[in-house]
């Protein structure tokens, strides 16, 4: 068997194995295209579409890709990454340069643009100065509430307006959406690409003058010549009639001509009923992602990277404590990180774990919610799953009841400062073992189920507002 011959199977049984171990966007985006190409005696050479591709595996793949090919092979392999072209040959430019520099988009122009240097990028590249240089793709942490965001992203990033498009990110405040629109700006600038970043507000602001002075040519001009738009925040358009009507054409013409649009919001496009049907749709027509809460163990991730940010020591512990506390969004993970180091200088105090729980006491334990009541917890969580008191309170088992019962309980518990034989009178006479029981399953559940989790940020919200 030729070394050609045993590379394509065997990579072919690797890409088996991890189609099992990534998610499927992951392994559509990464994976999918790519081709055995030879195998000598300790080294596995594999075949990328393009350069962007071949970076990506070689900087964020690696180990997994390694011991997966450890696992197929039955002996460690090195392996190696070179982008070929679409009928498996090494990629040779026209001026005969290497394979990694032929593309259009430069191996170092995507190492910058995913882990550093971005004001460099910026300068080289004619990037918009409304890029943040630091919302890049290497510094947003990817867990299970965001992967499918950040695949959609990364695939949006190297093929512009050939994957996804639109594409509608939506998301609550502060978890992530405007960095992943920035990201996909950097990696667009370093391919040369030209593109427009604008929250609505500025959008908005910028078609009124151009109207107001006569300038809506050139208006169009500037938008539909872009190859790509990044709009934030697209909520901020209800209620705005003529520029609705100045999306909508800049909408269509850029989508005619296959040139990528993403926009963000912090809710469905199908839930922007006030929007105009016609643009509702529009929104809708391509792929629509959310962003969840994170998760334990990206909160953690998230608090390790800030914490290194600072460059002040931050003791294990701590982080761990302000994951557990912590559930609602990356701003209040990053803020509370800002805060203890501040107090830690201005009071000449190392950080230890007594000391963080005073200097953010009112974040972990809001006021309002010390004095929340036993029955406006039960209320509240009743009006969120529209499931009566009485049901609630009862004895009925059927699953969407009992997972309710099972979050107030928990909520009973976290909230107060009730006992758990207390919670199960309110409940309706439950035994202490069920309170127990139902508040361990719940706080584990929300750590690994981010629909879960928001439910139960949702329901906390609303009990501050009764």
């Amino acid at each position: 068997m030729t070394t050609i011959v045993q590379a394509k199977a065997l990579w072919e049984a690797v890409l088996g194995d991890l189609q099992l171990r990534v998610t499927r966007p992951s392994f559509e985006t990464w994976l999918k295209d790519t081709v055995g190409l030879t195998h000598e005696d300790t080294e596995l050479t594999i075949g990328a579409p393009n350069a962007f591709v071949a970076e990506m595996l070689e900087q964020r793949m690696y180990s997994l890709i390694s011991q997966a090919v450890e696992r197929v092979a039955k002996t460690r392999l090195e392996v190696r990454f070179q982008v070929v072209c679409t009928n498996g040959s090494p990629a040779v430019a026209v001026d005969g340069t290497s394979p990694l520099s032929a593309p259009e988009i430069q191996v170092g122009d995507v190492r910058e643009a995913l882990h550093g240097s971005p004001g460099e990028l910026l300068q080289t590249s004619g990037a918009q100065p409304g890029l943040n240089p630091g919302y890049t793709f290497g510094s947003f942490i990817v867990g299970k509430s965001n992967e499918l965001a950040h695949a959609a992203a990364l695939a949006v990033s190297e093929r512009p307006g050939a994957s996804y498009n639109p594409l509608f990110i939506y998301s609550g405040v502060g978890l992530g959406k405007t960095h992943l629109l920035h990201a996909i700006g950097h990696i667009v600038a370093a391919k040369g690409l030209s593109l427009i970043y604008a929250t609505t507000e500025a959008f908005t602001n910028e078609y009124i003058k151009a109207i107001r002075e006569g300038k809506t040519e050139e208006f169009r001009s500037r938008y539909r010549g872009a190859d790509v738009l990044l709009l934030d925040d697209i909520q901020f358009i209800i209620g705005k009639e003529q520029t609705q009507e100045g999306f909508f054409h800049t909408f269509n013409a850029l989508h005619m001509a296959n040139r990528q649009i993403v926009i963000t919001s912090d809710r469905p496009a199908a839930s922007l009923t006030l929007l105009e049907d016609r643009v509702r749709s529009r929104l809708a027509g391509g792929l629509v992602v959310d962003i969840q809460s994170p998760d334990l163990e990206t909160r953690l991730a998230i608090l390790r990277s800030k914490a290194e940010e600072t460059g002040q020591a931050f003791p294990t512990d701590v982080l761990e404590f302000l994951a557990e506390r912590l559930h609602k969004n990356i701003r209040e993970l990053g803020g509370a990180l800002t805060r203890i180091a501040a107090y830690a200088h201005l009071r000449l105090t190392p950080i230890t774990l007594d000391m963080v729980k005073t200097a953010i006491a009112d974040a972990i334990t809001p006021q309002e919610r010390r004095s929340v009541s036993d029955k406006t917890i039960v209320e509240a969580v009743s009006s969120y799953f529209a499931i009566d008191m009485e049901a609630l309170t009862g004895r009925r088992r059927d699953k969407p009841t009992a997972l309710a019962r099972q979050v107030a309980m928990y909520l009973l518990r976290e909230e107060t400062r009730l006992g758990l034989t207390t919670i199960g009178r309110i409940m309706g006479g439950k035994d202490h073992t069920t309170v127990m029981y139902a508040c361990s399953k719940v706080a584990k559940q929300i750590d690994i189920d981010p629909h879960l989790r928001q439910d139960v940020i949702n329901i906390r919200e609303s009990l501050s507002t009764r």
